[in-house]
């Protein structure tokens, strides 16, 4: 399960982002909180949100030209650095009392624009860190450092909050920059797994579009994506609305089906790590029995139950994150691998801000049961439309038998199933 942690510049690289993620959620709690503390207004917390995700809409592709054109490491050197900045400027301005809302504006944009680079640098340096055998389970390893992060951040910033207030949890996700910096100004560059840089040149952009094109392993995972993190991944919206409207329970309620939700990721990343391999038979299974679970948690009749099916969800979707990203990596070429990662990120991440929207109107038309219901639904249902589209080709035939006495449904070749059909 933890096997690539043996890799000491991953290693170095694991220990840095687990204190960075954490002061980075801890910052995102702190400048919602500010936000609404300086406005009253939700609407302005949303265009906090809107602005940070808004560089990666707009430039998330040149970001990932840029990686591959660049040493990714001290890209990150960079981006790193810049992020880290942005949260001590913010914790000055507050703690001197001169923070006014656009300051927040314009530091959330800041932190988008350095994401632009940083994600796609940050995805695609952990294969030069660890190589292919250990991809896998390096990727399923952050995941599991971030889902960490998301339980710990948010309590440690609500006491810091409470106790001497916003512009301390600022400072402290300036400095936590700290510690992946050095991480990666220890490691050992001999130790890396070299990877040919991408020469400056004309039409790179469109070379990445043309290159994910013509692979449908590529195209048709990241379209998989695109639609669970669209219509399935809307869960701010409907967590609220079922601790609000439904149950009638408040924001306990609202905290408890995200910690456990939380859980579950954390549960699914650790799961994938430990499996060592990603399959597409994998991805599409998970982006099905996730879809349904939303179906069924859409129909819970109680508070507990619904707050129990959050676990499942959360590892479900899990797997259909770290198992996408991983096999859209290792089925990527070394030298085209920014730009890929650039655009699977950006559908990954963009997705929200399109379909929250969308979720809202469903729910307000009628009702979040619905609403989680038809999200659910879609992701389903694209899940099973994708996976027969990548059957087809592969010349793939879907196989049901029974082994040992259980139910054994997987793709075969199309020969091998006509071989087998007269012994059958």
């Amino acid at each position: 399960m933890f096997s690539s942690l043996k890799v000491r510049n991953y290693r170095l690289f694991f220990a840095g982002q687990v204190v960075s993620n954490i002061g980075t959620w801890m910052q995102r709690i702190a400048q919602d909180w500010l936000v609404l503390s300086l406005t009253g207004s939700a609407t302005a917390v949303g265009v906090t949100t809107a602005l940070q995700f808004l560089p990666m809409l707009l430039f998330g592709l040149y970001g990932g030209v840029l990686v591959d054109r660049l040493s990714k490491r001290r890209a990150l050197l960079f981006t790193q650095s810049a992020m880290g900045a942005t949260g001590i400027a913010l914790a000055v301005l507050t703690l001197t009392g001169h923070v006014q809302v656009w300051h927040v504006y314009l530091a959330a944009f800041a932190v988008g624009l350095a994401t632009v680079v940083d994600n796609p640098a940050r995805q695609s340096f952990v294969s030069e860190m660890v190589g292919p055998d250990q991809l896998q389970n390096a990727v399923s390893l952050n995941s599991a450092n971030f889902q960490s992060a998301r339980l710990i951040g948010p309590a440690v910033a609500g006491v810091m909050i409470t106790g001497v207030g916003t512009g301390w949890a600022f400072l402290a996700n300036g400095l936590s920059f700290v510690a992946p910096l050095v991480g990666l100004l220890m490691m050992r560059a001999r130790e890396l797994h070299v990877v040919e840089r991408a020469p400056r040149g004309k039409g790179q952009l469109r070379e990445g579009l043309h290159y994910v094109a013509g692979r449908p392993e590529l195209i048709w995972t990241i379209v998989l994506v695109g639609f669970v993190s669209t219509f399935g991944f809307n869960f701010p919206v409907y967590l609220s609305a079922f601790a609000d409207d439904v149950f009638h329970a408040g924001a306990g309620s609202y905290s408890l089906f995200n910690t456990v939700m939380a859980v579950g990721s954390l549960a699914g990343a650790l799961l994938a790590a430990r499996r060592g391999t990603a399959r597409m038979r994998v991805l599409v299974v998970g982006a099905v029995a996730f879809g349904a679970l939303e179906i069924v948690a859409a129909l819970a009749p109680s508070l507990w139950l619904f707050a129990l099916l959050m676990a499942p969800i959360g590892m479900f979707g899990m797997t259909v994150n770290v198992t996408a990203n991983t096999s859209v990596q290792m089925g990527t070429d070394p030298a085209m691998r920014g730009r890929v990662m650039a655009l699977y990120m950006m559908v990954f991440m963009g997705g929200s801000p399109i379909g929250a929207p969308i979720a809202g109107w469903i729910t307000d038309a009628y009702g979040v049961r619905a609403g989680l219901a038809v999200g659910g639904a879609i992701a389903a249902v694209a899940a099973v439309t994708i996976g027969l589209v990548l059957a087809r080709v592969g010349n793939l035939r879907l196989s049901v038998g029974w082994n040992r006495g259980h139910p054994h449904v997987r793709f075969v070749p199309r020969e091998a199933q006509e071989q087998l059909a007269p012994a059958a």
